[in-house]
């Protein structure tokens, strides 16, 4: 346990603090942040930063946008919480703006992304039972090896990761694993009658932004749409322009309901990172299954949450944000593709729009230190960018789509700098 002395610089008090205070279920990058401003955060030692990870994609629109800052500031002095036991002012207006904004009938809102799913998890079950006609208790999800759909129990027994699976049993029945990017395992799945949904993220950001071969999810709705099976999208980190698209999962324009999940998964940037917002967005035959009592959330919806998730959308399309994340996305690659071919340990860059990895070979110093992903990262944050290993030998690379083209070569030079020095 560090010992917390008033000798100790900041970054070793704060840090010391939540070793001492907090639960210790995170492995932080040894660097404490204190503020934030679009795509530059600032350590309590006054150092910026660029920010690489944007909170796992929930800061799409740059740290406290002056816009979300304003609309929290003015809705905080009005009404920030009724529950849904009376009606808001506000709800309604958020429900269309989402509803339009993302090409469905309904939306039914709740606040954090492992919420949104176990809000899905119920409904295709319902709807399983109610429409599909499966007998009672018998209904089967199918998700994919290496997902990381939230760490509730019920999530974590769908969950082929060890770390977030081990140690939480019993574990919650129903759910079938199959390998990602395969689609004649999903088909195989789907031959089962009693299953009533595939639940998959287009990318697998947590795994390491595994992106899939390019006609695997529309193939895969092709497929579910056949056997009467729920397509559900989790774009909880995918959606909301990280892609280059609006929905990862949905090309942009795409209308026809053949082509597009039956449901899908938003949070994180729907609020900008300001605020705890998820949404689960339906058509009406699918949403219905829901009635009064069957489900609901105190804060599900609140004008709080309400107001800056209004806003947080008209910001991505005021700012293009979509269009931004996919030109400079392509910049981002094909620059990064040049350490790839000039260095052997560096194994490959992968990712579409702004959510990319780079992939590297772990090795070992000449002294027999360990030489991975993270050592990479801390050599990145004393040069000025904050990224965040995953899975030993990734790192994976998501700034706010605010980024400007010339912020965006500043921080590859920054790349470039520290892959060099820890060749």
């Amino acid at each position: 346990m560090q010992e917390i002395t008033t000798a100790s610089t900041k970054t070793q008090r704060a840090m010391a603090m939540e070793d001492r205070y907090g639960a210790h279920n995170y492995h932080p990058l040894p660097v404490v942040l204190e503020r934030g401003e679009g795509v530059f955060v600032w350590d309590v030692e006054g150092k910026r930063f660029y920010d690489f990870l944007s909170a796992y994609s929930a800061v799409n629109q740059g740290h406290c946008h002056p816009r979300l800052v304003k609309v929290m500031q003015d809705q905080a002095t009005t009404l920030t919480l009724t529950s849904r036991a009376f009606y808001s002012s506000l709800l309604g207006n958020y429900e269309k703006e989402v509803c339009t904004t993302f090409g469905y009938d309904k939306m039914l809102p709740m606040n954090t992304g492992a919420e949104a799913v176990e809000t899905a998890l119920k409904m295709a079950r319902k709807w399983a039972y109610e429409k599909k006609g499966i007998p009672a208790d018998q209904a089967k999800i199918v998700v994919c090896d290496g997902n990381f759909h939230g760490r509730t129990i019920t999530v974590v027994s769908m969950s082929s990761d060890p770390e977030s699976r081990d140690g939480f049993g019993p574990y919650t029945p129903g759910f079938e694993i199959i390998a990602f990017d395969d689609l004649g395992a999903l088909e195989k799945a789907l031959a089962d009658k009693n299953v009533c949904a595939f639940l998959v993220e287009p990318i697998q950001g947590e795994r390491g932004v595994y992106v899939p071969a390019d006609d695997y999810i529309p193939k895969a709705i092709a497929l579910c749409k056949a056997k009467n099976v729920l397509f559900m999208a989790d774009e909880i980190q995918t959606g909301i322009a990280r892609t280059g698209r609006l929905l990862c999962s949905v090309p942009d324009g795409e209308t026809d309901k053949a082509r597009r999940p039956d449901v899908v998964l938003l949070a994180k940037a729907l609020s900008g990172g300001m605020y705890p917002v998820s949404a689960v967005l339906a058509n009406d035959e699918v949403m219905d299954v829901f009635t009064p009592g069957t489900h609901g959330s105190t804060y599900g919806g609140n004008p709080m949450g309400a107001r800056v998730a209004i806003e947080a959308l008209s910001i991505v399309k005021d700012e293009k944000l979509v269009e931004n994340a996919e030109r400079l996305g392509h910049i981002f690659r094909e620059e990064i593709a040049k350490l790839v071919d000039q260095y052997d340990w560096v194994r490959g860059v992968r990712g579409r729009g702004l959510l990319n990895a780079l992939l590297i070979e772990p090795r070992e110093a000449s002294d027999g230190s360990p030489k991975t992903a993270w050592e990479l990262c801390l050599l990145l944050r004393d040069n000025g960018l904050l990224a965040k290993p995953t899975h030993g030998d990734i790192i994976r690379f998501a700034p706010p789509l605010v980024i400007t083209e010339e912020q965006l070569r500043e921080c590859l030079r920054i790349i470039a700098v520290s892959v060099e020095q820890f060749a």
